[in-house]
């Protein structure tokens, strides 16, 4: 089962270039972010022809996941518990019902916590704290697992061109970095750095700065596995050659391939 994660940064703008990708790389599940508009705007028809199910959680204009895929959806939950005042559209998971396998597969937008002297930083905290209870559930559960999406968060300094750039970024601070440790630390796995444990690849680059040109990239976009579905683990590839196609997200698809 191929599996993908993909911020497309405005689902409705970016739509021809996901159409091209998902008929090229052809995932069976496709998780995306930034959709960037509320359910009934989102454009169900083309991926529909395509074979894909699609469940959606909308946001006007901003975040916004979504789940594609050409297997059943069930079990399907929307927003991060533990913050009922939070309504913004970051989390959506729901069963994957293959013929011969059931994946549980989370999407997810992390905030960007900027700046750091914010609120919208210590939020970035407690969403991960959060984000890590419902994870600590999940795994309970001892099946395959995949916890997937934008994670703004930059693990090491080998997952940036230039990381003395990001040393006061809320991408890359010392709590964003301790908070993600906690996070593997219950049980996930990196599912590039188990394939490619020491690579230097990204899956983003700025719009501005000539970022693409001169490769001044980040890793940000993760799929984190649990141990039953990091023993199904077959390939992990960054299709890194998107983001050089005409009016691309700043973003590019990560995919992993199961052995089910």
């Amino acid at each position: 089962m191929k599996i993908a994660t993909y911020n497309v940064n405005g689902v409705r703008v970016r739509l021809p270039r996901i159409l091209d990708w998902l008929k090229e790389s052809e995932p069976e599940v496709a998780l995306l972010q930034e959709i960037k508009c509320e359910d009934h705007q989102f454009p169900t028809t083309p991926f529909d022809d395509l074979g894909y199910n699609v469940e959606t959680f909308g946001q006007k204009g901003f975040n916004g996941v979504a789940i594609l895929s050409k297997f059943p959806l069930e079990e399907i939950i929307r927003g991060l518990p533990g913050e009922d005042e939070d309504k913004q559209a970051r989390w959506i998971e729901a069963s994957v019902c293959a013929e011969f396998q059931v994946i549980k597969v989370c999407c997810l937008y992390l905030p960007n916590g900027n700046p750091v002297d914010s609120e919208k930083y210590s939020y970035k905290i407690r969403w991960m704290k959060r984000l890590r209870k419902r994870v600590k559930c999940l795994l309970e559960l001892e099946e395959p697992l995949v916890v997937t999406g934008d994670y703004n968060v930059i693990p090491q300094p080998e997952d940036a061109r230039f990381p003395d750039d990001w040393k006061e970024d809320a991408l890359f601070r010392l709590e964003t970095r301790t908070e993600w440790r906690k996070l593997l630390n219950i049980g996930l796995y990196d599912a590039y750095r188990l394939r490619h444990p020491f690579e230097k690849e990204y899956t983003f680059w700025d719009f501005q700065g000539n970022a693409w040109n001169i490769n001044n990239g980040i890793r940000i976009d993760h799929l984190l596995l649990s141990p039953q579905s990091a023993d199904l683990l077959t390939d992990c590839q960054i299709d890194k050659h998107t983001r050089g196609w005409p009016r691309p997200s700043d973003h590019v698809p990560i995919w992993i391939d199961l052995n089910c």
